[in-house]
């Protein structure tokens, strides 16, 4: 019987072994998780999840039985060590050996950490990755506990919202001008400095991490700006690293990730890759595209061409994070732009809309589906509203869509 084996038990794998059943493939599928619970959600994990709204159960993205009711075989707390290209193999950790015809890598990514030079090691000091992240981070959110956030991006300002929420006082560090800076235009990074601001995150921009300081436990952080303060707890949201590992040992071809063609393949024609750690050609551009979105998207197409199929993969970029009682919307990838227009909706909702000569390429919509919505559809559309239409604010946005 055909055996098809998905190593990597994240948004990607899940959706990947879930289209293969849908679309008719009655073979054996196996996939592989290295956590010791069934495929969930991670976005709620920085929101919700910490803040105790959400139950494990509500995380998952099917039930425990579907894996089995579907004739999936699901190996959790699994590791592969090895792949065989040239036998077709992957072995695991144990010395047990999985012969396959197609394989698929949705290895995901690892958050970047501290040194430990610089006190990364000291109790105290997290990242928000997995759900073991988040079990170890909710019991030091006390109210009057300081923390600090290094990094100003979207993880770090999530976290910095959840621990404001929680009533703790919260500094936030960012190296860079400002924050956003490598995923935003300015006017979006004034809008949640803004945000944070209001509800008492001291947020320091152009300040970087000289080294945490404690003995064993964490207790301050010395800033690049000379200045020493007091820290119960460090949040490190730095970026994260595409688990490139087993595919660079097998020979594969790793560009900024595991390199895929337009429709998900290796460079090895039996091994597929999808997800966090894949990257792919988006606009002439190689990237990778680090969202729930894509995660599923490449990785239903990935399923279809492992049973023969030949779909090409057409990434639509689309993101969102939620930060107090602000829902912030993204379409499309800003890269490039050299204009961004504004367009005020209704009470504090607003959005952004980025264009790279005359053509619109990105929208960020706060509080604001509705130009969220149209903003996607539009550029999915290769349509490109003119500037001066877009901050009208007597413009019917919908009908844009018609044009």
């Amino acid at each position: 019987m055909v055996h098809f084996v998905v190593v990597g038990g994240g948004q990607a794998g899940a959706s990947l072994v879930a289209k293969l059943r849908t679309s008719g493939f009655d073979g054996r599928i196996t996939l592989i998780c290295g956590e010791d619970v069934p495929p969930y959600q991670r976005p709620p994990l920085s929101k919700a999840y910490l803040l105790g709204e959400m139950e494990l159960e509500r995380l998952f993205l099917r039930s425990p039985e579907f894996y089995a009711e579907h004739g999936i075989d699901l190996r959790l707390s699994t590791h592969v060590t090895a792949i065989d290209p040239v036998a077709k193999t992957v072995t695991l950790e144990g010395g047990e050996i999985l012969a396959y015809d197609q394989l698929a890598l949705t290895t995901g990514s690892t958050p970047r950490r501290l040194p430990a030079a610089i006190g990364g090691d000291l109790d105290g000091v997290f990242t928000m990755r997995d759900l073991k992240d988040a079990d170890l981070l909710a019991p030091e959110l006390k109210p009057g506990r300081k923390m600090l956030i290094i990094g100003g991006g979207y993880i770090g300002l999530e976290a910095a919202a959840v621990a404001a929420k929680s009533g703790l006082e919260v500094t936030l560090i960012e190296m860079a001008d400002r924050i956003l800076q490598r995923v935003a235009a300015p006017i979006t990074s004034d809008f949640f400095r803004d945000l944070h601001q209001s509800h008492g995150v001291d947020i320091r921009e152009g300040i970087g991490l000289s080294r945490l300081t404690g003995e064993g436990r964490l207790t301050g952080a010395d800033l690049s700006d000379g200045s020493h303060i007091d820290v119960d707890v460090a949040v490190v949201g730095i970026g994260i690293t595409p688990n490139t590992r087993l595919a660079e040992a097998a020979g594969l071809q790793i560009e900024n990730g595991i390199w895929t063609d337009s429709h998900g393949r290796t460079s090895d024609p039996n091994i597929w890759a999808a997800g966090d750690c894949a990257s792919l050609v988006y606009h002439g551009q190689r990237i990778r595209l680090e969202s729930v979105g894509n995660a599923i998207d490449q990785a239903e197409v990935a399923a279809e061409n492992m049973m023969g199929g030949d779909v090409a993969y057409e990434p639509r970029p689309w993101f969102w994070s939620d930060q107090y009682d602000c829902k912030l919307q993204i379409a499309g990838l800003s890269m490039g732009h050299d204009a961004v227009h504004l367009r005020k909706g209704a009470g504090e909702s607003q959005s952004h809309w980025y264009y790279r000569g005359d053509e619109l390429i990105a929208v960020d919509a706060m509080n604001d589906p509705r130009d969220y919505m149209v903003g996607k559809r539009l550029i999915e559309a290769g349509k490109s509203p003119k500037p001066e239409v877009i901050r009208d604010p007597a413009t019917d946005m919908k009908a844009l869509l018609k044009g």
